[in-house]
């Protein structure tokens, strides 16, 4: 372990050279009452406990391990800075604090951010000074009022069925940068293939004034750039490429990326990369680059023994994307939860598809009132994420459920992410019930029986234009319902299946997976066989997404233990998933 916990640039894609890492230790106090801010702790010379962020505090490796809920939390630590850090700005970035963070830089009040699984920037400038500064962080947040995304935090003291232990406060990188006065605030590339570059987009700071200046190159050549005058708050540019070198699968191709800004106030200099490929969907289901593409996905909900929904080192993320590859997976959906941008970072790099799925878990979809925090935070991500050549699709919600969800809230954040991107296919909700537009169609079949799942496969994919399609579910599951319209020119998705639980040295009657446990191995492959064949060989659907790919906590229905041990040899595995399918023979 480092001695600086996840020591690594935690923003691949927008990198600068001048920066901090303020992970490790922090002063931490617990506010059992939420009545610290009405004490003034924010003021206090020390709090009386000891955090190793960025874990959270329910997580062993925070050192707290701090399993009931936490209502409010309070952090606190100083930093040295230079003389040449107050030249221009001073930026305070947060990969994610859940649920509600207000920061005070020396006893400045600098501002309050919701969302527990979205990046923000807090600029401290007008508080810091050369030396010592001290920085508090009250992090507030309430899983059980229904206003919030949670995900899969548990709303009951434990852990249970397919909830798992909560998640408060600072979870990701915290980190400080020093930047011109002027300086670049977000980079953006589109891929397009067809004309050969990227359509950038450069958000500037207030009126910075200047040039504009991207060099890009492929594995050291020269590839092309341009410079363009800067006047105002952003700035758009297609960036041409003198050679075509596309992002797939097989060879995740990337450019490396240099753009500086040039103003008076000096010159921001920023590092980044991007993937030329483009994605595509009809009937038959997605094509990269013009081919076709069969999903061959796994459920990946993000979870560690140690860290909670973090990652102990960087690569843990690394390797869970090369153990999924190394059961035949191409791909994964993000289940529940907003994964690091160190996640996408390796996507990119090693070929993986990755479909993004916000936590709204926890938040009553019925209730319109809780829909502008929603939305802003899910604008955040797609922004965070979108120049990420590995993500192949949005989804905003996850198995809501009719009687309990607005309509309108759906569509309203179908129709927003597709304005924030319309190079990509976005499900409005996945499963059970989908509202007035959406790109694919997708529905979550947990049946054990690959005759059953078959049956029901056909059934959908045969369906016509305007009709409804209501797949059984699982015995538990009787009061609820599944809606599933048909529309012509739409691929279906089986975004989630199988689930099939299975425990290494037996199974006790404490641990949980779906349907039946198989009494053998030899019982499970033959199930696992028969669904995933059901799936490979019927005509219409696009691809699947496997539940899933390790355990999680007291769910036993991954391919891994959740100490990534591997249940059963991958190779065996990869030999069922990667049988050609009907749109690939």
């Amino acid at each position: 372990m480092h001695a600086i916990p996840r020591p690594e640039y935690p923003r691949p894609q927008f990198q600068r050279e001048k920066w901090l890492n303020l992970n490790g230790p922090w002063q931490f106090a617990i506010d059992e009452g939420d009545s610290g801010r009405e004490q003034r702790w924010q003021e206090k010379e020390s709090l009386p406990g000891t955090i190793r962020v960025p874990f959270c505090p329910e997580s062993d490796l925070s050192g707290v391990a701090h399993k009931d809920f936490i209502r409010a939390c309070w952090y606190r630590r100083t930093v040295s800075l230079g003389a040449d850090w107050l030249r221009g700005r001073v930026l305070l970035h947060f990969g994610a604090c859940d649920y509600e963070t207000t920061v005070w830089f020396n006893g400045v009040e600098i501002g309050t951010h919701e969302g527990g699984y979205s990046s923000f920037t807090m600029d401290v400038t007008r508080a810091a000074r050369e030396g010592e500064n001290t920085i508090v962080v009250l992090a507030r947040s309430d899983v059980r009022a229904g206003r919030q995304p949670s995900g899969k935090q548990s709303q009951v003291f434990a852990s249970h069925g397919c909830f798992y232990t909560r998640t408060t406060g600072i979870w990701q990188t915290v980190w400080m940068e020093a930047v011109p006065e002027k300086y670049v605030e977000r980079l953006q590339w589109l891929p397009d293939p067809d004309n050969g570059g990227f359509h950038m987009t450069a958000e500037l700071a207030p009126d910075a004034r200047g040039w504009l200046r991207v060099r890009v190159s492929f594995q050291g050549k020269e590839m092309g750039g341009g410079a363009w005058k800067a006047g105002g708050r952003s700035l758009s540019a297609f960036v041409g490429v003198k050679e075509t070198h596309l992002w797939s699968l097989e060879d995740p191709a990337l450019y490396d990326i240099e753009v500086e800004l040039e103003t008076e106030a000096g010159v921001d200099r920023v590092v980044s990369y991007a993937g030329l490929r483009k994605i595509e969907w009809d009937r038959e289901g997605v094509l990269l680059n013009g081919k076709r593409v069969y999903l061959r996905l796994v459920l990946d909900q993000g979870f560690y023994p140690d860290g909670v929904i973090t990652a102990p080192e960087d690569g843990e993320l690394k390797g869970d994307i090369l153990r999924a590859k190394a059961m035949g997976f191409n791909g994964a959906r993000l289940h529940q939860k907003m994964f690091e941008a160190r996640f996408l970072y390796w996507a990119d790099r090693l070929g993986y598809l990755v479909w993004d799925e916000h936590g709204n878990w926890g938040m009553s979809v019925s209730d319109g009132r809780n829909m502008p925090r929603f939305l802003a935070e899910w604008t955040e991500l797609v922004r965070r994420d979108i120049s990420s050549p590995a993500l192949m699709g949005w989804c905003p919600f996850n198995e809501t459920e009719e009687r309990a969800t607005d309509p309108a809230c759906i569509l309203a954040a179908y129709r927003l992410t597709r304005a924030l991107d319309p190079t990509r296919p976005v499900i409005d909700t996945s499963g059970w019930v989908h509202c007035a537009e959406t790109d694919i169609l997708d529905y979550h079949d947990y049946a054990q029986d690959g005759a059953e799942l078959r049956a029901n496969l056909e059934a959908y994919a045969a369906a016509k234009d305007g009709e409804t399609f209501s797949p059984g579910l699982m015995p538990w599951m009787k009061n609820w319902r599944q809606k599933m319209p048909v529309r012509a020119g739409q691929p279906v998705f089986l975004s989630e299946f199988g689930g099939t639980g299975w425990i290494m040295g037996g199974i006790p009657k404490d641990r949980w997976g779906y349907g039946g446990l198989p009494e053998t191995e030899e019982e499970f492959f033959r199930r696992f066989e028969g669904l995933v064949d059901a799936a490979l060989e019927t005509r219409g659907i696009c691809g699947f997404c496997y539940t899933q790919l390790t355990d999680v906590e007291q769910e036993i229905n991954g391919l891994y233990t959740f100490d990534r041990r591997a249940k059963f040899p991958p190779e065996r595995i990869a030999a069922i998933l990667t049988r050609p399918a009907w749109n690939e023979k």
